[in-house]
């Protein structure tokens, strides 16, 4: 008996030591688990806290009477969309162009043509502004994000545009030049 004892000893012994290995390797596997979770966490933690943001560029006085320049205030678009633009209370001589929920900060420039071009200083959006109307465009994918925005000012002026006399020779064509018909061959 004493054998049978000694094997059952033994037995016990091995089954322990079976489940004492099996139960470290799920305490590890726990652990390890645990840790690909925590740097999981971390990783998505980096990601959501806001980056530091660049140090803009002091405005220089071109850039100062651009910003004077901008239409500022609410535009109403395209699509019942609106968008908003304002001084921005960081930076002086730039300006936010409030999207949907995106503030855009950008730089103002007169450009060669007369239209003021808004920058932004992250490269994602430009704004142009003429007398009549404004649109925002996305620079990445190169296309309008919306158009056909008008600010109080550019709707005053379309109004006036539409009250005034044509100009002669404005678009090429005289309107009060009597049509001629040319012969034909």
């Amino acid at each position: 008996m004493t054998v049978s004892l000694r094997l059952a000893a033994l037995a016990a012994a091995a089954a322990f030591g079976l489940m004492s290995a099996t139960a470290a390797m799920a305490t590890e596997g726990s652990k390890a688990k645990a840790e690909k979770a925590a740097a999981a966490k971390t990783a998505k933690a980096a990601k959501a806290a806001p980056k530091a943001e660049a140090p803009l560029a002091e405005a220089d006085e071109a850039q100062l009477a651009a910003s004077q320049r901008a239409y500022r205030g609410v535009y109403a678009c395209e699509f019942n969309q609106t968008l908003d633009i304002a001084v921005n209370p960081k930076h002086a001589g730039y300006l936010d162009v409030k999207w949907k929920k995106d503030v855009y900060t950008m730089k103002p420039v007169l450009s060669s043509t007369g239209a003021l071009r808004l920058e932004d200083v992250k490269g994602q959006t430009l704004m142009v502004q003429i007398a009549n109307k404004s649109m925002l465009m996305d620079t990445r994918v190169g296309q309008r994000l919306v158009d056909d925005c008008q600010s109080a000012e550019q709707r005053e002026a379309v109004a006036a545009a539409k009250l005034a006399p044509p100009v002669a020779g404005g678009l090429g064509i005289d309107p009060n030049k009597p049509v001629v018909a040319e012969a034909t061959k």
